[in-house]
């Protein structure tokens, strides 16, 4: 595991009147020179959206935000992650695999590949061990050995890794083209009207909060999800499956949110207690609002070897957490 010990370097400043009005990207890539550790513009700014930059103690929300003279910054760097992702022996749930490429029912919880903040512990340090010396390391980059998709560290089901260059190529180009079959399983709140239908919205950075993603009028990418109602209980929470023509970060997520269907558990987009929890019996009511991570599932993935050309299809039920919860609410509902 990661050293607990690592240190995260935090750079200081007090911002002097002839500062005031100057880009707070600008004024901690200047402030990080003077102590000694120069960084680009262009870090200080992913720093800042990542949320490492304080001001008086608030987190700063765009690195365009004028400096305040008088005010004191901090901006912490997180430690270095290693030139390559140790190998760590993680059970993996394997539902296929061959010399080109692995098929995993990831887990809710596991993150996908290391980054600030998870520098070990993840799907790739797992895959590295699983697969040995011979097989992911370099295929797709270093730190991303293989990773052709990923699933968000919350979000369960079905992922595919290649195992070789040529295999990376095809599977790459599959998913660039959505030339396959990918169907989610997501709990929400309330019922979307119609009950088939197709959410549209460009994606992007919330301008309010950096952390997160939000349907944004200028600056964001297309972005597509067709959804469709499987399940209801008591006008209060659905159960759908998605469909996603375009693959955006949180799209699922963002897109069920900003149409007022937010999913169940999100730590991000769920903001508040909906309205719709209340038709439900108390103790269905206390179990929706407890569960501990957005209710998503990645439930079937399919696709075309990219070496052989066979058509591949995998499916996977819901989680023993989603399990449990469908059926809370099918206890007190009545159905099942």
């Amino acid at each position: 595991m990661s050293d607990p010990a690592a240190a995260v370097k935090r750079i200081e400043a007090v911002a002097a009147p002839a500062a005031a009005g100057e880009r707070a990207d600008r004024f901690l890539a200047e402030a990080a020179a003077g102590a000694g550790t120069p960084l680009s513009r262009a870090r200080v700014k992913g720093l800042i959206e990542a949320g490492c930059a304080t001001r008086d103690g608030a987190v700063l929300r765009s690195p365009a935000e004028a400096v305040r003279a008088g005010a004191r910054y901090r901006l912490d760097l997180p430690p270095a992650a290693p030139a390559s992702p140790p190998p760590q022996a993680i059970p993996l749930a394997i539902l296929f695999e061959d010399a080109d490429l692995i098929v995993i029912d990831k887990p809710a919880g596991l993150v996908v590949h290391p980054a600030p903040g998870n520098l070990d512990g993840t799907l790739v340090n797992a895959l590295l061990a699983h697969c040995g010396t011979k097989g992911l390391p370099g295929i797709g980059g270093v730190q991303r050995p293989g990773i052709v998709h990923r699933l968000d560290r919350d979000t369960s089901g079905v992922m595919v890794v290649a195992k070789t260059d040529v295999a990376m190529a095809g599977l790459s180009a599959a998913f660039a083209t959505r030339d396959l079959d990918r169907a989610y399983l997501a709990l929400c709140w309330g019922l979307p009207a119609p009950p088939s239908g197709r959410i549209e919205g460009a994606i992007g950075r919330d301008p309010r909060d950096r952390k997160r993603m939000a349907v944004v009028p200028r600056g964001g990418r297309d972005a597509a999800t067709q959804y469709r109602l499987l399940r209801a209980w008591a006008a209060s929470v659905a159960l759908l499956e998605c469909r996603l023509e375009t693959g955006r970060t949180h799209q699922i997520r963002v897109h069920l949110a900003s149409a007022g269907h937010p999913l169940l558990g999100d730590p991000v987009y769920l903001r508040r207690t909906p309205a719709a929890a209340r038709a439900l019996p108390a103790p269905a009511r206390q179990a929706a609002l407890a569960f501990p991570r957005q209710a998503l599932h990645a439930a079937s993935l399919g696709f075309r070897h990219p070496i052989t050309g066979a058509t591949l299809r995998f499916e996977t039920a819901p989680p023993p957490d989603m399990a449990r919860l469908i059926g809370s609410l099918d206890a007190e509902s009545g159905q099942g």
